[in-house]
């Protein structure tokens, strides 16, 4: 305790302890296993530490029982229905009924002497006692199955700290220890920073790894649960390493783009001004007497009044924030451009097949994926994945055919992916259904077919009757251009059915791949 400052409302643990009233056991004692019905008793201590010095830090007790056992709202602790343990059910409903001992005992006065002769509270529902042991001092807590005490750290040595926690229950007119815990807290001078980055088509921001020209979202996070700098002027100086120099804010987001490959050191310092210690007053010089002749400076006039400082001093904390990031190419943007039924030769109406023409920028991706969902874009129906595995050069430009499962609408959800992008995008794609103009087209067709397939039959056969047939000139010459007109039919009907006969199609050559 001499060590340390003085903690408001905590005693130091130099003061005689009542041993009789709140018992030491050692770790290891074999009391310990007697001291909880059913089983044994766990505390959990958490913190809210780290901690700026001058701010508030928080610290939280739990108790966890032995299994089927709760508290009730009584603060009594009781078996849980329908829970069966290693010693099987019980009888008895309560593991302790707190509430009968206050009402057959003189605890039901609200008041118990503690150690020292001080008047020691006890509410009905308060059933333990929590002490609390930091920096050679202590502090009772009475509470149920979870207490939280909080300590004003501006008396609290810097660095690593230890609090430790006794936790009693009642035994009649006495307490029995049934779980003991410490933690390590911390409390510093300078500022708790961290700082999350985020940046789109990012694929893992985790390992610090980014794109090139595309913007990069700083958010600082202060770690100041206490609200303790709420009324402090915040000030933010980025360094991003690519030497476009310093950037001041107030602002804890900040957006910056890189435009080049390589490796940068990002470097952050969060100023912030909060209420400290003032200094003590430097020694004034001893001043000369003047004489009865001498004129009085205004100053100097003992009777006028002197200007008194004010005692709210405030200092200036820092927080530091380092960073090494990597910069690399991946993919900017990707875009849909032509949404087209594909034409089969024989319909598909259970699974019609759609083409979508894909662009992108930035780097070449090496994987397509699509998630075909309802309109809503909430309920998935199926995905799909491919290897880009064709060479597309240095112009990003793929076709992707999907499979839609009939008629309706649906999102699409489409995204290009290599290493360290994955850029999407999304559209909605409505597929028709079978009505009876589409039948009508497709009995014309068959019949357009079925009468090409005769001109084709004739065409041959005349062919070869030609050859083996002795040629005559034949001065009327319908025949022939009857057989060209049908060759001509034959061709425009084959070009008709298969579609992909494009040979002298100029477009053929920026025609994409299909995935």
């Amino acid at each position: 305790m001499q060590e340390h400052k003085q903690l408001n409302g905590w005693s130091s643990d130099e003061n005689d302890w009542n041993e009789k009233l709140y018992p030491v056991w050692k770790r290891g004692d074999s009391r310990w296993k007697n001291s909880w019905k059913g089983g044994r008793v766990q505390a959990l201590l958490t913190s809210d530490a780290p901690a700026l010095v001058g701010s508030t830090i928080t610290f939280a007790v739990n108790l966890v029982f032995s299994r089927c056992q709760q508290e009730d709202a009584s603060g009594n602790i009781v078996y849980e229905n329908n829970c069966r343990n290693d010693t099987g059910p019980s009888p008895d409903p309560y593991v302790y009924n707190w509430t009968a001992w206050t009402e057959d005992s003189d605890w039901g006065n609200g008041t118990r002497h503690g150690h020292h002769g001080k008047p020691f509270p006890h509410p009905p529902k308060w059933n333990f006692v929590y002490v609390f042991h930091t920096l050679g001092q202590y502090f009772r807590k009475l509470g149920q199955c979870s207490v939280r005490v909080s300590i004003n750290t501006a008396n609290v040595t810097l660095g690593p700290q230890i609090m430790e926690v006794t936790v009693y229950r009642r035994q009649r007119r006495a307490y029995v220890p049934i779980a003991k815990v410490k933690d390590v807290y911390v409390v510093t001078d300078q500022i708790p920073v961290f700082v999350t980055m985020s940046q789109k088509n990012n694929r893992n921001s985790s390992d610090e790894t980014f794109l090139k020209d595309l913007p990069i979202t700083f958010d600082v996070l202060i770690h100041d649960p206490s609200h303790f700098l709420n009324e402090s002027a915040i000030f933010y100086k980025w360094n991003f390493g690519d030497n476009t120099g310093l950037f001041v804010s107030n602002n804890h987001t900040l957006n910056h783009t890189y435009v080049l490959n390589g490796t940068f050191s990002l470097n952050l310092t969060v100023q912030a001004t909060v209420p400290g210690p003032c200094p003590s007053p430097s020694p004034r010089p001893p001043k000369t007497t003047p004489s009865l002749d001498s004129p009085v400076p205004a100053g100097d006039n003992a009777l006028e009044p002197r200007e008194i400082p004010d005692k709210n001093c405030y200092i200036n904390r820092y927080g530091y924030f380092k960073a090494t990031i990597t910069i690399v190419e991946g993919i900017l943007e990707v875009n849909i451009i032509q949404v087209t039924a594909v034409l089969m030769p024989v319909p598909q109406p259970d699974n019609p097949l759609v083409d979508f023409v894909v662009t992108c920028q930035g780097s070449i991706p090496t994987e397509v994926c699509t998630v075909v969902s309802d309109p809503t874009c909430q309920v998935t129906q199926n995905t799909i994945c491919n290897p880009v595995d064709m060479d597309l050069g240095d112009m990003c430009l793929l076709t992707v055919r999907r499979a839609f499962g009939g008629s309706g609408t649906y999102c699409m959800n489409l995204t290009l992916g290599d290493d360290a992008s994955l850029a999407l995008t999304s559209t909605l794609v409505s597929i028709p259904g079978r009505d009876p103009a589409s039948l009508l087209r497709m009995a014309n067709g068959t019949l357009v077919f079925v009468g090409c397939m005769a001109i084709f039959v004739t065409v041959i056969a005349l062919l070869v009757y030609k050859k083996h047939k002795e040629y005559k000139p034949i001065e009327n010459s319908t025949g022939i251009v009857v057989r060209g007109k049908g060759l001509n039919v034959f061709l425009n009907c084959a070009k008709t059915f298969f579609p992909g006969y494009q040979e002298k199609d100029p477009l053929l050559k920026n025609q994409p791949g299909i995935l």
